[in-house]
């Protein structure tokens, strides 16, 4: 199968953002007293809805939500900007318009911060949507974000997630959507091969190979590139 739909998560995957939810995450902590675990602990928290995260980190169930209301208080004005595109994303884009893809964005990402994020960095321009999470958090899993993609562009598409960890593996494929991992963002390459990732990239010009490839990455071809791999 080809595809002619490429879905993009953002962070971690578009850019290198860190560094600005990892300080903003230490900043709710900071609120209920809870004691600052170390950066690397930090990282689980790029990625995933915040709520099911906090709640990993000590935040009582009931607290959640002022949690992410902490967090945002400080995310919004500095540290959605304390943030990077990666090196050759840019390019990816850019290419992979040229070659008549059709590009989203999908991310767990409240959508207003994820335009002015991608507006800031110039890079709204290659999609043709960006669809986010709503701010009550009734919209916030991969899959009800995939949801809300679909019901503006239709089913007809032969469609391809493109993600750094295991939840777009597993949110895309709750929508018969396959997923290709890439390495260079927060999740584990065994978690993220392990939820069902069809292939692995390690870098944007690699992932840009593999979907432009005449055989698409789920099925078996030769001479597959040293930096595209199978799980």
């Amino acid at each position: 199968m080809t595809y002619d739909t490429i879905l993009f998560d953002l962070d971690g995957t578009l850019t290198d953002s860190g560094e600005g939810i990892i300080n903003c995450a230490w900043y709710a902590l900071d609120h209920f007293g809870i004691p600052r675990p170390s950066k690397e602990e930090m990282r689980v928290f790029v990625g995933p809805p915040l709520w099911d995260t906090f709640l990993k980190f000590g935040v009582p169930a009931d607290k959640t939500d002022e949690a992410v209301t902490v967090f945002r208080s400080r995310y919004i004005p500095i540290g959605k900007y304390e943030n990077t595109p990666y090196p050759g994303i840019r390019e990816l884009l850019a290419g992979l318009k040229k070659q008549g893809f059709r590009l989203f964005v999908a991310t767990s990402k409240p959508e207003t911060t994820s335009i002015d994020i991608l507006e800031h960095f110039d890079l709204a321009q290659y999609f043709d949507r960006i669809c986010g999470a709503d701010l009550e958090g009734g919209r916030n899993s991969k899959s009800q974000v995939i949801s809300y993609l679909l019901e503006h562009t239709g089913k007809e598409h032969t469609m391809v997630m493109v993600g750094d960890t295991a939840f777009d593996v597993l949110g895309a494929a709750e929508h018969g959507i396959p997923t290709v991992g890439v390495t260079w963002g927060y999740g584990e390459n065994a978690d993220i091969q392990a939820a069902g990732a069809i292939a692995m990239a390690d870098t944007p010009q690699a992932l840009f190979d593999l979907l432009t490839a005449p055989e698409s990455p789920d099925t078996d071809a030769a001479n597959t590139p040293a930096a595209i791999h199978k799980p």
